[in-house]
């Protein structure tokens, strides 16, 4: 391995070798091992700096190159900045699409995914991100799933944790269940299958437990997290206020529960709709006719093929089943017929609904369809804020009041009124506003003992076992005396069986089912024959705590070191993909606050801030094989090198936003980097010079670079820093070839800055212009360069002077000058008045120091 004594030594005549230089620097690094964070004795601040687990399907590609390039930027930057950062790597290694590869290839998926590590791992260490190796994770090995069973049994002590049956999302093609949030516009996240609902007992997170934290809590992230990914988690909680109504059903004991935002509407509920696949629509419909029936189980049937999206859609033709029984009104104790459709869910609210056809258009759709009443109870022309109304008069001054209007017909017209009024029709609510009636019907129903004020959510518990091998096994034990029994923590890891001999070909049941020499065990209570759950868990759940486990990875006793969180986390700047702006955020902020109730954290919000980048498009169109514009991450990296690319993806435009490769220059990228290569070869005056002496300008033009570039790093203005480095290396190479020279002081001085600056986006470049200029490495642990506030200072600055919209003089002034001073300086100007010629001026525009803009009259 290479070391301080034996690094190649640079010559001025060298040509810039991208190659060249990471086959130079790599070893340095690696031996130095300079990014390990957290060393004995290390009194620095810290920061933490976390990227998007990056899940191991093949090489790279350019999605990692700008995620992972943003990331590290953040990291470096930092370090410069005196801080002890911690910059971690790890793979999120089980999952479908390891075990489909593994199935497609005849072979185990251990095999297939620690080959893509392998690959990953190597490409990584080329393209130089400053991750502290020491700590490298990979979800499917046992030291570390083992910790995910023992989160599972801290869930499940705590009831957090549980199993029942019910309705559940099912792939057809990958033959497992989905969680909510793995559906997207009706199809499977993984394969882009259409989803259907299956009944399945399964276990789920109650995460529902911790809906109004997980909603009030964004207010701590305002700011700091992207807006949008704020405002989609607050919809996908989607708390909405209201209230649980109790319906009797006339033959059946207990009582239905109904929640609606609108109780202030009972007197306007004409029908019940129950959701057709749930438990209650079967037991209803089981106590009506034969015919009946029938033409129920027909019709859960068909709607068991349909998803969510297609149930919700406001288009389509409402259908449904009388089921021959009636509810009550608990209000003024009207029979309502119960029918069965699939436009209600079962997991919305209870499953049930109140019909209020005159102000709900999916119900006034129904009722129309099935011939059903229709009632107005709002009257949405009756004035409901307060305000009294101008009365119009006639020629002598006498009101003409307009005749009383009468409330549309939903029935006829086909449009349900949805605006706010007073109620009618209504008993003791006729009169009152909205939101007063919703406040007394509430009151009435509390004191009949028949509702009461509720909340409901549009989250739903975490479905989290999956029916497939490559994950990580559930700790439960299912006995016949003593049900469901957890696995003493002694005996975790629970370990996957090899996969050999097992048919792991996706067929709606676990292959881990048919391993009986791993699935049939003893009871851990009473000694009798058990078996183990088949399932797995959902790989969110691996990476929905990942950034715990990095701070204790080598640690066998426990899943994280709570000494270790006090000191790094949470994290100060997350990086990674808007498309998990639901799904991993969300579980990761759950399992966050359930780890803060146990007394294991002392924060409730994992990542502080929070940076989405865009995708990396080729003409327009995300790239694949089969559209045939994809562009690898190999190849770029052999063309152009690590820090071309690196250069190129921050260059591309603000992080958020997509980059179109056909629009971008590895080769302009490349040839900067030559010019700010060169110039440390050409530097000329010793490291101990004093800078003071050099260029002014130059040195103005450096320190203001370094004044600014620290806001510019920390609101992701990555593209402006390089900017204005191009603009320095510019400069610089000006006084080098026509000022006073490759001595000057003030040219040492710039190339230092742009070395460290540069470190942030290319490493490699940046090492070897610091080695030229006679340092021992690394510019990466350099602390920042602190500006120079007389500098910073403008000694004049540059005004641009207009006629008729064309520029005619420029004048250095004073950055004090005042309007009346700057426009006699202006007019005064040779230049301007050969332009004005014998033309008069009609208006003259102002703004100090840097306009003056003169219009002439033709």
């Amino acid at each position: 391995m290479a070391n301080e004594h034996d690094i190649a030594q640079p010559s001025g005549a060298e040509a810039y070798d991208f190659a060249a230089l990471e086959a130079k620097w790599l070893p340095v690094w690696e031996e130095r091992d300079l990014f390990r964070a957290g060393r004995e004795g290390d009194t620095r601040p810290r920061k933490y700096v976390l990227d998007m687990f990056p899940y191991p399907s093949g090489d790279l590609h350019m999605g990692h190159a700008e995620a992972f390039g943003f990331g590290d930027i953040v990291a470096r930057y930092w370090r410069h900045q005196g801080f002890d950062v911690l910059h971690p790597i790890g793979w999120d290694s089980f999952g479908l699409p390891a075990e489909n590869a593994a199935i497609k290839r005849g072979v185990d998926p251990r095999e297939w995914t620690y080959a893509n590590i392998a690959q990953q791992k190597a490409s990584f260490r080329r393209y130089a991100p400053s991750f502290d190796w020491s700590r490298e994770l990979h979800t499917s090995d046992p030291e570390y799933y083992r910790w995910n069973q023992w989160l599972f049994l801290e869930l499940y002590k705590q009831g957090i944790a549980y199993r029942k049956a019910g309705m559940v999302n099912w792939c057809p093609v990958d033959q497992t269940v989905l969680a909510n949030e793995q559906v997207i516009d009706g199809h499977c996240e993984r394969c882009g299958a259409v989803v259907t609902k299956k009944a399945l007992t399964q276990w789920y997170f109650r995460v529902t437990d911790y809906a109004d934290r997980l909603l009030d809590d964004l207010n701590q992230l305002e700011g700091t997290w992207p807006s949008k990914v704020v405002s989609m988690q607050r919809n996908w909680i989607g708390r909405s206020s209201g209230a649980d109504v109790e319906f009797e059903i006339e033959g059946r004991d207990e009582k239905v529960p109904v929640f609606t935002t609108r109780p202030d509407t009972l007197y306007g509920a004409t029908f019940m709709v129950v959701a057709v696949d749930s438990e209650l629509a079967a037991e209803l419909a089981a106590g009506a006719s034969e015919e009946v029936r029938r033409s129920f189980e027909g019709y859960l049937d068909s709607v068991r093929a349909e998803s969510d999206i297609e149930r919700l859609a406001t288009d389509r033709p409402k259908t449904g089943v009388f089921l021959e029984r009636y509810a009550v009104n608990p209000l003024n104790g009207e029979r309502l017929p119960i029918w069965a459709s699939d436009y209600v869910l079962a997991d919305y609210g209870h499953g049930a609904i109140m019909a209020v056809p005159a102000h709900d258009q999916r119900d006034l759709d129904f009722a129309r369809a099935f011939d059903l009443p229709v009632r107005v109870v709002v009257d949405t022309n009756a004035p409901v804020t307060g305000v009294i109304p101008v009365i119009p008069t006639d020629d002598e001054g006498n009101p003409v009041l307009p005749e009383d209007l009468p409330p549309l017909d939903p029935a006829a017209t086909g449009i349900a009124l949805t605006g706010d009024g007073r109620l009618i029709n209504s008993g003791p609510l006729d009169g009152l506003s909205k939101q007063n009636a919703i406040r007394r019907a509430i009151e009435i129903l509390e004191e009949r003992g028949t509702g009461r004020a509720a909340k409901n959510y549009r989250l739903r518990d975490w479905l989290i076992s999956r029916q497939r091998y490559w994950g990580t096994p559930i700790p439960i034990i299912h006995c016949a005396d003593c049900g469901e029994v957890p696995v003493p923590e002694s005996e975790l890891p629970v370990r996957l069986p090899d996969a050999a001999g097992l048919d792991l070909k996706p067929k709606g049941a676990s292959p881990l089912g048919a391993a009986e020499e791993w699935a049939v065990v003893a009871c851990p209570n009473c000694g009798g024959e058990a078996r183990r759950d088949p399932d797995t868990m959902d790989t969110f759940v691996d990476s929905s705590w990942y950034f715990l486990r990095y701070l204790s990875a080598n640690d066998d006793t426990q899943a994280f070191d709570v000494r270790e969180a006090e000191k790094w986390a949470p994290v100060d700047q997350y990086v990674g993909g808007v498309e998990h702006a639901i799904l991993h955020l969300l579980y990761a902020r759950f399992f966050t606050k359930f780890l803060f109730d146990r007394g294991y954290l002392s924060f409730t919000e994992p990542f502080t801030a929070l940076l989405n980048q865009g995708q990396v498009l080729m003409d327009g169109s995300a790239m694949s094989k089969s559209k045939g514009n994809l562009v690898e991450f190999a190849s770029q990296l052999r063309d152009y090198g690590a820090d071309a690319l690196r250069v190129t993806m921050a260059f591309a435009g603000p992080p958020e936003d997509d980059i179109d490769w056909k629009d971008v220059s590895q080769a302009g990228s490349s040839k900067f980097l030559a010019r700010a290569w060169r110039i440390s070869g050409e530097v000329s005056s010793p490291t101990d010079v004093t800078w003071a002496d050099g260029d002014q300008a130059l040195r103005r033009q450096t320190h203001r670079l370094l004044a600014d570039a620290p806001g510019l790093i920390e609101s992701y203005k990555f593209n402006v820093v390089i900017a204005r480095l191009m603009e320095l290396v510019n400069a610089t190479r000006k006084t080098i070839d026509s000022g006073p020279g490759a001595a000057d002081p003030a040219v040492r001085e710039a190339a230092e800055v742009i070395a460290m600056i540069l470190d942030l986006f290319a490493p490699y470049t940046a090492e070897d212009m610091w080695q030229r200029l006679g340092y021992e490495p690394s510019v990466a642990l350099v602390p920042w360069r602190k500006a120079d506030p007389a500098l910073l200072v403008e000694d004049s600055v540059t005004a641009v002077v207009q006629v008729d919209g064309k520029v005619r003089e420029r004048l250095e002034v004073s950055p004090k000058i005042g309007a009346d001073e700057l426009e006699r300086l202006a007019r005064d100007s040779a230049a301007v008045q050969r332009a004005l010629g014998d033309r008069e001026i009609a208006n003259v525009i102002v703004r100090a120091p840097k306009i003056v803009s003169i219009a002439t009259r033709r």
